[in-house]
């Protein structure tokens, strides 16, 4: 028992350090890309430096190792135990009567956790970067006007309304919407206030209405109820819960929160009415990242263990690097179902490495005991 631990320990020290020099490598070789990618958007714009592009590239590289790190786990695990297979030491392990599942439990817990570091260290330290890149992005290379002009500059949402009925809604909807600093300015407001049957109790017009201060403060206000005349009531509070920072976010990529912050902005974005079908998906992503690095670890385990004496090195690494992109494939394409509503968020995310895992136990089942 106490040589199998050894043994592992040993292979896990190989395989943590070939996965994080691939990890290392790729990273670099895909901020190169996006490099090169950012250098010809700045060469139309004269006010853009060098200094800007590296930083912005910079920035993204945490998102980019986040991205890459199962593929890591992948490629370096099928560098290390190739290695180790060439050099007969896996073989003499074997035949020392040492089972593949001893010496690789500890190898395959390093691999889920390094998903967990990634998950619950690495995403909020790329979300924060990657939401400053975009930023950065949008100002000095797209001019897009930010985030809010993705939807036409339009706003819709939803929240809870206690002024006229105790379990009321209020649906809010401005067609034109700009950040003030800390405040959002949102022009030609209509204010639809239901109650809990979602029977319409009234409707507020304006002109112009700011979010700050935990209300809406609509200017030239009017109210309109069923079976009355328009009532002018001037400035008119609606309280609200939301921020100016909440309300951008809500437009912004997943990817700029975190794992720690998504539950609560999740609950913010149903109770507000936006769609947080995106969001629950990333959430579910980065829960199943773990289980995913677990899961590419076996496959490479599965795919580079066998003896090597006649050839087929080649064959046998394409194979692996092969299933890697296919799992990669199904869990893009669960991922689309996903945000379309087909398929939930928790399936979507979780059924591609919980399918590569059964994938890999029967491999290296048929490996070692068939």
């Amino acid at each position: 028992m106490r040589f199998a631990l050894t043994l592992s320990l040993y292979i896990a020290r190989q395989f943590i350090a070939a996965a994080l020099a691939m990890l290392a490598a790729l990273s670099m070789l895909v901020m190169l890309f996006d490099f090169i990618e950012l250098l010809r958007r700045a060469a139309l714009r004269t006010d853009v430096g060098f200094g800007l592009v590296v930083g912005i590239a910079l920035l993204r590289l945490p998102y980019y190792m986040l991205q890459i790190l199962p593929f890591a786990v992948l490629l370096g695990g099928i560098i290390a135990f190739w290695r180790l297979t060439r050099s007969s030491e896996l073989i003499v392990a074997r035949a020392a009567g040492v089972s593949a599942w001893q010496f690789l439990s500890v190898p395959v817990a390093g691999a889920v956790g390094l998903g967990v570091l990634a998950s619950g260290a690495l995403s909020p330290l790329s979300s924060v970067m990657f939401a400053r890149a975009s930023a950065l992005d949008n100002i000095y290379l797209r001019q897009t006007g930010g985030p809010l002009a993705l939807s036409g500059g339009q706003l819709w949402l939803r929240q809870a309304d206690r002024g006229l009925d105790p379990q009321g809604v209020a649906i809010i909807h401005a067609r034109r919407v700009a950040l003030e600093g800390a405040l959002v300015g949102v022009a030609d407001v209509s204010v639809f206030r239901l109650n809990a049957t979602d029977h319409l109790l009234s409707r507020v017009e304006a002109g112009h209405a700011t979010l700050g201060d935990g209300a809406w403060t609509m200017d030239g206000a009017r109210t309109i109820t069923p079976d009355h005349l328009p009532v002018d009531v001037g400035t008119f509070r609606l309280p609200t819960d939301l921020t100016a920072r909440r309300v951008e976010e809500s437009f912004q990529s997943p990817d700029t929160l975190s794992l720690w912050t998504l539950p609560g902005f999740i609950r913010l974005l149903e109770s507000a009415g936006f769609s947080s079908v995106r969001h629950r998906l990333h959430y579910q992503s980065l829960l199943a990242l773990p289980l995913l690095c677990g899961t590419m670890a076996l496959v490479a385990a599965g795919f580079s263990m066998r003896q090597t004496r006649r050839g087929g090195v080649a064959r046998m690494v394409g194979s692996g690097v092969a299933a890697g992109f296919a799992l990669f494939t199904i869990s893009k394409v669960a991922e689309e179902f996903g945000q379309s509503g087909v398929l939930p968020a928790v399936l979507a995310a979780w059924a591609p490495a919980a399918a590569g895992l059964m994938f890999a136990v029967s491999l290296l089942i048929h490996l070692e005991d068939g």
